[in-house]
């Protein structure tokens, strides 16, 4: 076995700085990023953890035109019911927040999972058959870190039909959808999350979240 190289101090605050300055981008320039890149990025959210190592994570790299206007038809339509759905002192707010990269992203991807991989002859799902979902929501936040370390910025837009999605797609029925994201370089950068800066929400102290036993 190869010796673990060494996770020092100065690594881990690196690591921290990583964790600390990931964003939720809404806001890209148009520059493509070179495909070696992304071919880089996605192998290495393929390192992610996995239920039985089954790896059930499934990227669809999405360039043709027409699918991706498909895409964007689902998300008006959502988005207008989202709008309608805000109560009234959080409707101007909302209608104001760009919450979506779809136009201004040179590049989009889309995750779903393989809820019956043949990878990992079904270890540890027979009590708990979502684990596959939550092994590719784990490739997709290793996707985002090693983004960001490349200086490159990840949207989640997750105001979509999934059903548009996988019909957009024209995906294999069966699949489960994860997540819709566009990537690229982001045109401002910041510590502090685009949803904090205008008052949509705040941080809460971990200790909130937190059961002690």
């Amino acid at each position: 076995m190869a010796p673990s190289p060494p996770f020092d101090e100065g690594f881990r605050g690196h690591l921290l700085d990583l964790f600390r300055w990931r964003r939720d981008v809404r806001h890209f320039r148009p520059d493509p990023v070179p495909a070696p890149v992304i071919d880089r990025l996605i192998a290495t959210a393929c390192l992610a953890p996995s239920v039985g190592l089954s790896q059930p994570w499934r990227f669809v790299t999405v360039d043709d035109a027409a699918r991706r206007a498909q895409v964007r038809a689902s998300f008006l339509v959502c988005n207008a019911a989202a709008l309608a759905a805000q109560p009234a002192e959080r409707a101007a707010l909302y209608a104001r927040l760009k919450l979506a990269g779809l136009d201004a992203a040179p590049h989009h991807l889309a995750v779903f999972a393989d809820p019956t991989p043949t990878q990992g002859h079904g270890l540890g799902r027979a009590t708990m058959p979502e684990t596959t979902a939550f092994s590719a929501v784990m490739a997709v936040h290793t996707l985002w870190l090693a983004a960001r370390a490349e200086g490159l910025g990840l949207g989640w837009v997750s105001i979509l039909d999934p059903a548009d999605v996988a019909a957009a797609l024209d995906v294999p029925r069966g699949w489960t959808f994860i997540g819709y994201f566009c990537l690229g370089v982001p045109a401002a950068e910041s510590d502090t999350p685009e949803l904090e800066r205008e008052g949509w929400e705040t941080r809460c102290n971990p200790e909130i979240v937190r059961l002690r036993r």
